[in-house]
């Protein structure tokens, strides 16, 4: 009979979580790899200048609009939140699995080494949840006109 510890069965849980949703991470990347792209999103820093323009309520062109909306679409998704927690299932596979291997002895510093990956995948999914919410002032976001054109009569 086995006589697993507190440490070990976590350990276990948690790898079995990371695999889970490393699966679901690498399925939400092939989707966004397979999508065509707003022609906007090959423009250096044009994710940060429309999010930008969107929390503070400027008008925007249409591609702006519509690449915000992309924005948006992708971190509201259910398997955005998959990478985040990959990284944490990570994290936590590392400090548990120390936990374990130390069988009830003092924990060291390296033992909390994994909390690295936990803290950043922690800001991450923050970071999603703030896009996430942008959705509302999408709705309410004032078109730019277009230029005119010149020498149509």
């Amino acid at each position: 009979m086995l006589n697993f510890s507190l440490w070990a069965f976590l350990t276990i849980l948690t790898a079995a979580l990371g695999l889970a949703s490393g699966v679901c991470a690498f399925v939400y990347v092939k989707r966004l790899e397979g999508r065509t792209q707003a022609p906007l999103s090959e423009d250096v820093g044009a994710h940060k200048a429309v999010l930008r323009k969107l929390r503070k309520g400027e008008s925007m062109s249409q591609d702006e609009v519509d690449y915000a909306a992309q924005i948006i679409s992708d971190s509201r998704s259910f398997l955005a939140y998959s990478i985040p927690a990959a990284i944490f299932a990570v994290g936590a596979f590392y400090v548990f699995g120390c936990l374990f291997e130390l069988h009830g002895a003092t924990p060291s510093v390296r033992t909390f080494i994994g909390g690295i990956p936990m803290l950043t995948s922690t800001n991450l999914a923050i970071q999603l949840l703030r896009v996430a919410q942008l959705k509302g002032r999408l709705q309410k976001v004032s078109l730019t006109e277009p230029a005119a054109s010149v020498g149509v009569t």
